[in-house]
């Protein structure tokens, strides 16, 4: 892990109540919900979280017969997880990313990293890391914050001069959560490429609500926002502008690269 990584120590009350505590954690959810089974074979094997936070993605693989691993550098994030995930087969580690090939190295059939690239110095290194855990014949679901999701952000809130000069980054200090890496599509899938991994499905997470003027509509309000996220999340080019960017990534067998 590099020393300028964002480790949530100390923030991960923060990070719950403003994340999963709102309705932009409840819509994120919902969509992995409708998103992960028609993207990602899931039948029952073990899996990879990485970076896995409070758990909530470890909690969905459990549930549907998968033992995890939960791998997470905050003891924070973690003893919030243990709490969580009482009862459910799911192994808990404390680790970063970067230490994995050695803590945890597989090769995996699944791993699932949501979230994490963009808290990271070098997000095209940890690509090469989940290339390397993934087994041939495997699959990654990434999801990472997508960085013109985050200029169109900033104009709309007035901040005309830093979506010029490109000043997006956050700088990982004090209590706020604006990621130090976030990246483009572009960016993601010619890293993939470098590593012979293939995109099968991409989608947008939040296309939609992060824009509304109203910051706290009401139920019905909602629930026909999240229609139109599970409507559109996938559909050119609405996609393109999610807040966060949900990838679904299959790594070659020997014998089909051969082929």
């Amino acid at each position: 892990m590099s020393l300028n990584d964002r480790v949530f120590d100390g923030l991960a009350d923060k990070f719950a109540n403003s994340l999963y505590g709102a309705s932009r954690g409840r819509l994120r959810l919902a969509l992995l919900d409708t998103l992960l089974p028609r993207t990602l074979p899931l039948q029952a094997q073990p899996a990879l979280d990485v970076g896995g936070g409070l758990g909530q993605m470890s909690a969905w693989l459990a549930r549907r017969g998968h033992a995890v691993t939960l791998a997470e550098p905050s003891a924070d994030m973690l003893t919030r997880a243990r709490e969580s995930l009482a009862g459910l087969d799911v192994h808990l580690l404390q680790a970063p990313l970067q230490a994995l090939p050695e803590r945890a190295p597989g090769p995996w059939r699944l791993i699932v990293c949501h979230a994490v690239l963009e808290w990271l110095v070098d997000p095209r290194a940890a690509i090469a890391t989940l290339a390397s855990l993934l087994a041939p014949g495997g699959h990654l679901s990434l999801m990472v914050f997508n960085r013109d999701a985050l200029r169109f952000s900033n104009v709309i809130k007035g901040n005309l001069s830093k979506a010029l000069e490109d000043r997006l980054e956050g700088t990982g200090k004090r209590q706020r959560l604006t990621p130090i890496s976030p990246v483009t599509h572009e960016q993601v899938s010619g890293w993939l490429r470098e590593h012979g991994l293939a995109i099968r499905h991409v989608a947008g997470i939040r296309i939609f609500h992060d824009y509304l003027r109203e910051r706290d509509p009401d139920d019905a309000t909602l629930e026909r926002l999240f229609e139109l996220e599970r409507r559109y999340c996938d559909v050119d080019p609405h996609w393109r502008l999610g807040r966060y960017l949900l990838y679904s990534i299959y790594k070659p067998s020997t014998l089909e690269n051969r082929e």
